[in-house]
Order: structure tokens, then C-alpha cells, then sequence
């Protein structure tokens, strides 16, 4: 799989699925779970009232609705409490679960955010780590995505991507 970095605003981003940092309720909160949100329309937050919520670690697809990407991804990353508290493997899930999710749907191109890098508070060069590594992993025989964007929302992200892809 094609992995790049893109710096700007995932939800002008017209792929297959754009990967939202989503809170359990999957209901709307702040950051770029709160800009897929506004960006998507009601329809969106309709439809997500009906799933029931998210645990941490898991995914949920949704339409994207009014976005430019077909769908949404919603992934619950993890708070960070230090990193004793199955942290590491929680957000290594989100990836997880979000790429096979996407190969369920036979989708070719995703984008995710810094997953829990906003108010969850997770250190950016230890996410990035994880998010790097789980991309990199063997796709499974059938996967259908060709293409994956980490979105950064500062150059400082895009340059903590560039040196861990590099």
C-alpha cells in the first residue's frame, strides 16, 4: 500500500473513506471529530445516532453524507494515562480495525488524522509510530486499498510522518 503525508483539512479530502478520531457516543465532539461532523451535514449525526456508540479501540463505517469521501470511518482512540493502561495496543486497534473495515467495503484509498493526538492527549512521536507501523503491515490476500494519507494538521506532523516513513 502507498503510504503518503498530506497536510490540510481531511474533510476536503474526496477518497474512498476519510478516518474520523471519533468519542464513544460516535455522537460529535470537538476537534476534526467536530469538522467531519459539521462538514458531513445532519444525516450525518442521524445516522450515527442509531449505532449504538463505539468502544475504544473498535470501528464503525457511516456514509460520508456531504463530505466528499464516500464514507466515514469512526475510530475511538484511546485517552492517554500514561501508557500503562493498554494505550500502545488500543491505538495500534484503531488503525486495525479501521483498515480492515475499509477492506470489508472493498475500498481503495483512505486518510486518517493523528488518531487521540488532540484532547486525548497520546505523544505525538509515539503515535506516530504506531500509525506508521500498522500501515506498513502486510495487507491481508484480497485487500483491495491501494493508497493511505496521514493527514497532519501542522507541519510539525507532517515532519514527525516524514521522519518515521523515511
Amino acid at each position: 500500500m502507498d503510504i503518503r503525508i498530506w497536510q490540510g483539512d481531511i474533510t476536503t479530502l474526496a477518497l474512498d473513506a476519510i478516518v474520523n478520531a471519533a468519542n464513544s457516543t460516535l455522537l460529535g465532539g470537538g476537534g476534526v471529530d467536530g469538522a467531519i461532523h459539521r462538514a458531513a451535514g445532519p444525516e450525518l449525526l442521524a445516522h450515527c445516532r442509531t449505532l449504538g456508540g463505539c468502544p475504544t479501540g473498535e470501528a464503525r463505517i457511516t456514509p460520508g453524507f456531504r463530505l466528499p469521501a464516500r464514507f466515514v470511518i469512526h475510530t475511538v482512540g484511546p485517552v492517554w494515562r500514561g501508557g500503562d493502561h493498554g494505550e500502545p495496543g488500543l491505538l495500534a486497534c484503531c488503525y486495525r480495525n479501521s483498515l480492515a473495515l475499509a477492506d470489508a467495503q472493498g475500498l481503495a484509498s483512505i486518510a486518517f488524522p493523528a488518531i487521540s493526538c488532540g484532547v486525548y492527549g497520546y505523544p505525538l512521536e509515539a503515535a506516530v509510530r504506531i500509525a506508521v507501523t500498522e500501515l506498513r503491515r502486510p495487507r491481508p490476500a484480497g485487500s483491495t486499498l491501494q493508497r493511505a494519507l496521514l493527514v497532519a494538521f501542522s507541519e510539525d506532523m507532517a515532519r514527525l510522518y516524514r521522519d518515521a516513513l523515511a
